[in-house]
């Protein structure tokens, strides 16, 4: 195992040195100290205790149960951060989905649940010791990732080990062993039977928390998650996967939902709505991904700015600065036809004419529904057309957009509308 040995904040030693005082035995386990092993920083520090959560409870005089049924209680330590104390446990029974625990005596039988040698190490703050059982310290050393025991039987006692695997593998540049990898791809289409929720939270993690997740993201497809999961960018080309993800590695890591935009940009609308839709984000993450997904890359500077003005009025402004995101993204990965200069202008032009602050939707028109009440129009369906062929009048020259000159072009365009509406009657 390497040299490098975790150092855990004050409060860490405190807690398990209160709870050893008290007679219960207490590590630390999980993410912090692989990372800590690692040589990467450790911020979340999780302790396992043989203390019940009661016992927890009694030790320390700000705590907050987070999860007595599961055997975890926060604890609020001096510098004001919760620690989570979870007492030691042991499967009893699992369905893929979810276990049945109960609580333990030994350490040993903690670590044994867990997913991956390299997240069933458990390190003694006070004494400085580590406890590696099943060799997780000599994976990290070769950058392998195992299971902890036999592969098929922990992918079985909760599937959600397979999207697990793949972003560990990804984002600590692991080798997945052969038989882990052989077992995880046999058992992929099981994947749907995990809420979509637990689903899209590994995703939207290898996309929040991995700088270069490129090599997670081609997990996902070398394994056949992409199949079961998400068959809307599985159908992709390679070339169009390859340039998603080399566009979404290029892209900020705290920026998730820029990223999933970019993954979506060469999918079609509808199929990008029903990815979202499945994933179960709130209506406003899945909005504004689906209208970013959704929308041409920046038109070039033009000196009339009609184009710039067009492209405003269907997408936004909110939606444009999202898409220059991503078109400079897409050139500096190499995977554009114009370069960062040619993206950078094109997004000061539309800049520019959003601060001349044209007409771009109906709202800005010089009249509205009142006015063409006033002309003779009933309220109804007509009023949408009307509204609408005035602004693509006005979007073609600004100027335009006066009150008489509207409602001059308002009557020509409701004796259009009603010429044609004859026309098919007598058809």
């Amino acid at each position: 195992m390497s040299d490098v040995r975790p150092i855990a904040p004050g409060a860490v030693r405190w807690i398990a040195r209160t709870l050893e005082d008290a007679g219960y035995e207490t590590w630390a386990v999980g993410g912090a100290v692989r990372d800590a092993l690692l040589g990467r920083p450790s911020v979340d520090w999780d302790l396992a205790t043989r203390a019940t959560p009661k016992q927890v409870r009694r030790t320390f005089r700000r705590t907050v149960p987070i999860g007595v049924e599961h055997g975890t209680v926060g604890v609020l330590a001096r510098d004001g951060i919760m620690y989570e104390v979870t007492t030691f446990r042991r499967d009893v029974e699992t369905d893929g989905r979810h276990a049945v625990v109960e609580f333990a005596e030994r350490i040993e039988e903690d670590l044994s649940r867990r997913d991956f040698t390299i997240n069933a190490i458990a390190w003694h703050p006070l004494r400085d010791q580590l406890y590696d059982p099943f060799g997780g310290g000599a994976d990290l050393n070769t950058r392998t990732l195992r299971t902890v025991g036999a592969a098929a039987d922990r992918f079985r006692e909760d599937y959600l080990r397979i999207l697990r695997a793949v972003r560990f593998a990804g984002r600590f540049d692991l080798q997945i062993e052969d038989t882990t990898w052989a077992e995880l791809t046999a058992l992929t289409e099981y994947l749907p039977t995990l809420s979509p929720e637990r689903i899209r939270e590994e995703l939207m993690k290898v996309l929040s928390a991995d700088a270069r997740p490129s090599r997670a993201l081609g997990l996902y497809r070398d394994a056949g998650i992409n199949t079961v999961l998400y068959p809307e960018i599985d159908e992709l080309a390679d070339s169009h996967w390859e340039k998603a993800v080399k566009i979404v590695e290029a892209l900020p890591v705290n920026r998730p939902m820029l990223r999933l935009g970019a993954l979506l940009r060469p999918v079609d609308e509808a199929s990008a709505a029903a990815f979202l839709v499945r994933l179960r984000l709130s209506n406003a993450d899945t909005d504004a991904v689906a209208h970013l997904s959704g929308a041409p890359e920046l038109p070039p500077p033009t000196p009339e700015e009609e184009v710039q003005r067009r492209w405003l009025s269907r997408h936004g402004g909110q939606v444009m600065k999202g898409v220059a995101r991503l078109d400079l993204a897409a050139a500096r990965a190499g995977c554009a036809d114009r370069s960062s200069t040619e993206v950078v202008e094109a997004w000061r032009a539309m800049r520019a004419v959003l601060r001349s602050c044209p007409p771009l939707v109906v709202g800005d028109l010089a009249i509205d529904g009142r006015d063409l009440i006033a002309l003779g129009l009933k309220p109804g369906p007509v009023f949408r057309d009307v509204l609408q062929q005035l602004l693509d009048w006005v979007l073609g020259d600004p100027s335009r957009n006066e009150r008489d000159g509207l409602l001059l072009r308002a009557e020509e365009v409701t004796r259009r509308l009603d010429s044609g509406r004859h026309s098919e009657g007598r058809s």
